[in-house]
């Protein structure tokens, strides 16, 4: 008979065993709990407000959808201008343009897509800066209001409140987004908000203070009637965290901003999306991307999901960042993503479905 010293070495390490064994299945199981997992087709952001579709912007075309919905992307999040849906601050939104969102839309949930609404405008209407006298927060609450009455209650329809605001100060812009949720929920819309911070919403500065308060702190102070909303952040790789460089010199800043935004979630019993990353073709960034969306994956019990930056019918093939597929086929890029995007979501998109209490 074994010693009891024996035994409880073979257990010991049998327990070992199982526990590596364990460790290695949470990544894929944990993808697969992912609410989110898709990219930005950008092009109906650009343009000036009076140009002509099909010109001067477009909106991604059926060869697109298709492309990212047979690689396994279910989430498409769908930069828009501003100042094209509502040319008037206070006035209605512009039918035509109106009608081109709604038809994009539903062209995008045909294919399977979940739709983040993303009015890409940095934090201001025109050169007027959200929360100023000449935009005041009632004013965005206004076009949320409107627009969230277009969309109210749809299914996989989530409402991003706005891309990257910069040079405002964090308790100003929690004041116009709280407006702007108060608004969406006065026309009763429950739709999942996506609310990021001011200082271009970075994963990386999320909790520096630069002399008017954090977003980490001040950010706590929005307020959800349903509490059906997520903080969105963005985070790249590159030299000052931008995206603009080729060079991905921070990958492992960038890694550690997105695992010092998973443990502040937790502290604070939030949730998060990752709204726009991306990396050039180097073997820098490639590397960068893959652990990126592994991370997220693992901590998947405080992240929504993310959606890659960027691709779109109109982006060119010399954009470092770019995924859009080329004559020469598929980008580099994509083999980091597509492990990411296996095994499919049990259930696609749940954090987008409609919550009835």
């Amino acid at each position: 008979m074994p010693s009891i010293e024996a035994t409880v070495r073979r257990l010991t390490t049998l327990a070992a065993v199982c526990a590596t064994l364990v460790s290695s299945i949470p990544a894929a199981a944990a993808n697969g709990d992912l609410c989110l997992r898709g990219v930005n087709l950008s092009g109906a952001e650009y343009g000036d407000v009076d140009g002509k579709e099909g010109f001067n912007f477009t909106y991604p075309s059926q060869t697109t959808q298709s492309y990212f919905a047979d690689k396994g992307f279910d989430t498409v999040r769908l930069p828009i201008k501003w100042e094209r849906l509502q040319p008037r601050m206070g006035q209605a939104l512009e039918p035509v343009e109106l009608a081109r969102l709604k038809t994009s839309v539903a062209s995008l949930q045909q294919h399977g897509y979940a739709v983040i609404l993303d009015p890409h405008s940095f934090g201001y209407y025109y050169s007027y800066k959200i929360g100023s006298a000449e935009m005041p927060p009632r004013q965005f609450a206004d076009f949320w209001m409107r627009l969230a009455l277009e969309f109210a209650n749809q299914d996989g329809v989530i409402f991003g409140l706005m891309n990257e605001p910069h040079d405002i100060l964090p308790r100003d812009w929690l004041v116009s987004a709280n407006a702007a949720i108060a608004g969406i929920r006065a026309v009763k819309a429950r739709n999942l908000i996506l609310v990021p911070g001011t200082y271009w919403s970075g994963a990386s500065s999320w909790e520096n203070d630069f002399g008017d308060g954090a977003n980490a702190d001040v950010m706590l102070g929005v307020r959800d009637s349903v509490d059906n909303y997520a903080f969105e952040v963005h985070q790249y790789m590159d030299q000052d965290f931008s995206g603009t460089h080729e060079q991905c010199v921070n990958a492992v800043g960038a890694a550690n901003a997105l695992a010092g935004f998973s443990a502040w979630m937790r502290a604070h019993g939030k949730k998060g999306f990752l709204g726009e990353f991306g990396g050039s073709s180097e073997p820098a960034c490639l590397d960068g991307l893959k652990g990126m969306v592994e991370l997220i994956g693992k901590d998947s019990d405080v992240w929504l999901g993310w959606t890659y930056w960027a691709a779109g019918d109109w982006w060119s093939a010399d954009e470092g960042n770019n995924i859009q597929p080329t004559k020469d086929g598929d980008r580099a890029q994509l083999a980091s993503l597509l492990p990411s995007l296996s095994p499919s979501a049990q259930k696609p998109a749940a954090c987008a479905i409609i919550p009835k209490n």
